[in-house]
C-alpha cells in the first residue's frame, strides 16, 4: 500500500489536464481494487454530475446528472460526508434507473467522499464491483482507512484542478471579449430611437425579403446590416458586402456576378461572384444609389428570379441570397433624374429602415464615446483614459456631423495626442482649434472647477504642439488609419490623399501591422 501512495503522488503532482486526472486517478483506485467499473461524480446546483467513468458501457454513465432529489448512493455520500458501502439490490439509496441501461449489473460498490481543502464535500468516488456475490472488492477496516486517506490526497488536488480548469476558461472568456473590443465594432446606445432602429431589424431578421438601409453617411449602416444578418436563419450563411462605389463600373458587374474562363482578356480562369458565393446568406450592397444604371436592371433579375449569369456566360444559375442595401441618397430624387431606375427602388425597398443621425440620439453619444475609447486603447496596448465631466458635456454638444464614424476617428486621434489618463478640454481645444461645428467654447463663467482644468480660455492650437512626447511610428499609424477611414478603406484613395503610390502605401500599412 506505501508504493501505491508513492504512484498515488506522482500520478496528482505529474499531470495538469483535468480530465487526464481524473482517469489516471479512477484508474489507478480500481487497480487497487481488483475491479473494472468506477466514477467521479460533483455536486452541481441540479444534482450531481459525472465527470468520469470507466469500465464496460461507461459511456452511457459519463455525462449524466443524477437529480438531487432522487436517492443515489453518490447523493448520500456527498451530503453526509461519509464513505459507504452498498449492495445496489438491497440499497434502497441506489440510483436504479442507471443501473437499468447497463448490461452488467453491480454487485458492490464502495463510495469515498470528495473533500476540499476546509472539509467542504464537493463530490464522490465510487468503485464498483460486477463479480457475482461482490467478492473482488477488499472491505478490511485497516485498508479501507488507507484506501481513504489515499482518496482524500486525491480529492484535493482534482478539486483544484477543477478550479484551474475554471479559471482557464475564464480567462479565455476574458481574453476573448477583450479581442471582441479590440477588433470587431458593436452597435451601442439606450436612446429611444436606437432602440426603434435595434427592435425593426429584428423585426426584419425574422423574414427573408429585402432590405433598404437610409441615413447619413457615417450612422453605422453596415454595423445594422450584420446585426440583421445575425439574428435571421441566415446567420450561419455568408454575410459578404460590396461597396457600390468603390471599384469601377466594370469591374463591379465582374465582383457580383462573377465570370467564365476567357470572357474577357485577362480572364485566366473563372470566377465565382458574389452573389454565388453568398448562396444561402446575405449579400449587403452599400452606396445602392452609386450602381451603374446598366447594372441595375441585372440587379433587377436577380430580385425578380433569384439568378445569376456569369460574364461570358450562356445558362443562368439559381441562388438563395438576401439582399441588404443601403444609401445615404435620396433614391427618389434620383428616379427623377433617371438616374435609378423605379422599378428596382420598389424591388429593393421592400423593408424600408431609416437610421438616425448622431444629433437625433445624444443620450448616445456617452456610451459611444466611452466605447471607443477602451476599444481604442486596447487595441493599441495604451493606458486607459476617460474624459472629463467638462470635455463630455462639450463632446455632448457638438454636432457631429460625420455622425458615429466622425466620433470614433476623433477618439483614435484624440488618444494619441493627449498624453495623460484624463481628456480635459484642453485637449479638446487643441483638437477642435477655438471652436468646431459652430459650438462656441464655454464661458469662464459657465465651468465647474475641475482639478485639471483651469480657468482660461483654451489656448490656441498653435501654442501647444500636438505632436510633442510621440514616437514617429506612433503618430504615422494614427495618420494612415484616419486617412483609412476617411476612404472607407479604399486603399488607393487613401494613398492619393497622402500623396504616395499605392504599393508603398500598402508596405506603410504592413509594417504598422495595419488591416481592415
Amino acid at each position: 500500500m506505501r508504493r501505491a501512495s508513492i504512484n498515488f503522488r506522482r500520478i496528482l503532482s505529474e499531470e495538469l489536464d483535468t480530465e487526464k486526472l481524473h482517469r489516471n486517478f479512477l484508474m489507478a483506485l480500481l487497480e487497487l481494487q481488483k475491479v473494472e467499473r468506477g466514477s467521479i461524480w460533483v455536486r452541481t446546483p441540479t444534482g450531481y454530475h459525472c465527470v468520469e467513468a470507466l469500465g464496460n458501457q461507461s459511456e452511457k454513465v459519463r455525462g449524466i446528472t443524477i437529480p438531487a432529489d432522487r436517492p443515489s448512493i453518490v447523493g448520500w455520500v456527498i451530503e453526509n460526508g461519509e464513505m459507504t458501502v452498498a449492495r445496489p439490490d438491497e440499497d434502497e439509496r441506489h440510483y436504479k434507473d442507471l443501473e437499468e441501461q447497463l448490461d452488467i449489473k453491480s454487485t458492490l460498490i464502495l463510495c469515498f467522499p470528495l473533500l476540499l481543502r476546509d472539509g467542504t464535500v464537493y463530490g464522490a468516488v465510487q468503485i464498483i464491483d460486477t463479480s457475482a456475490g461482490g467478492i473482488r472488492l477488499n472491505l478490511n477496516k485497516t485498508y479501507l482507512q488507507t484506501l481513504q486517506e489515499i482518496v482524500d490526497l486525491g480529492s484535493i488536488a482534482l478539486s483544484n484542478s477543477l478550479l484551474h480548469a475554471d479559471q482557464v476558461r475564464e480567462n479565455l472568456k476574458l481574453r476573448e471579449t477583450i479581442e471582441a473590443m479590440r477588433s470587431s465594432d458593436l452597435l451601442i446606445g439606450k436612446s429611444e430611437a436606437f432602440l426603434r432602429v435595434m427592435k425593426v431589424a429584428r423585426d426584419y431578421a425574422r423574414t427573408d425579403f429585402p432590405v433598404l438601409i437610409t441615413g447619413d453617411s457615417g450612422t453605422g449602416k453596415e454595423l445594422v446590416a450584420r446585426e440583421l444578418h445575425r439574428h435571421s436563419s441566415r446567420r450561419d450563411k455568408p454575410f459578404l458586402v460590396q461597396n457600390c462605389s468603390a471599384i469601377p463600373e466594370t469591374l463591379l458587374e465582374s465582383e457580383l456576378f462573377g465570370y467564365l474562363k476567357g470572357a474577357f482578356t485577362g480572364a485566366l480562369k473563372d470566377k465565382v461572384g458574389l452573389f454565388e458565393a453568398a448562396n444561402g446568406g446575405s449579400l449587403f450592397l452599400d452606396e445602392i444609389g452609386d450602381m451603374p444604371f446598366h447594372l441595375q436592371a441585372r440587379m433587377l433579375r436577380v430580385l425578380q428570379n433569384s439568378e445569376i449569369k456569369p460574364l461570358g456566360g450562356t445558362q443562368a444559375r439559381r441562388v438563395d441570397v438576401r439582399i441588404i442595401s443601403a444609401t445615404n441618397k435620396d433614391l427618389q430624387e434620383a428616379i427623377l433624374r433617371e438616374q435609378f431606375r423605379e422599378d428596382l427602388f420598389y424591388r429593393l425597398n421592400v423593408l424600408p429602415l431609416h437610421i438616425p443621425p448622431l444629433r437625433e440620439r445624444i443620450e448616445d453619444i456617452p456610451l459611444l464615446l466611452d466605447h471607443f475609447l477602451k476599444k481604442e486603447t486596447l487595441r493599441l496596448g495604451l493606458p486607459p483614459k476617460r474624459f472629463t465631466r467638462e470635455s463630455l458635456d462639450y463632446l455632448v454638444k457638438h454636432p457631429w456631423k460625420g455622425n458615429v464614424r466622425e466620433l470614433e476617428n476623433f477618439v483614435r486621434h484624440i488618444i494619441i495626442v493627449c498624453g495623460g489618463d484624463r481628456i480635459t478640454l484642453q485637449d479638446l481645444s487643441e483638437h477642435f482649434a477655438g471652436t468646431a461645428g459652430g459650438v462656441a467654447w464655454p464661458a469662464v463663467g459657465d465651468r465647474a472647477s475641475e482639478p485639471d482644468v483651469g480657468l482660461q480660455e483654451p489656448k490656441p492650437l498653435l501654442d501647444v504642439s500636438p505632436f510633442a512626447g510621440y514616437t514617429w511610428e506612433e503618430l504615422e499609424r494614427a495618420y494612415v488609419l484616419y486617412l483609412l477611414e476617411k476612404n472607407k478603406w479604399h486603399i488607393t484613395r487613401a494613398a492619393q490623399e497622402a500623396g504616395l503610390n499605392r504599393s508603398t502605401f500598402d508596405s506603410r500599412m504592413r509594417k504598422l501591422g495595419i488591416r481592415k
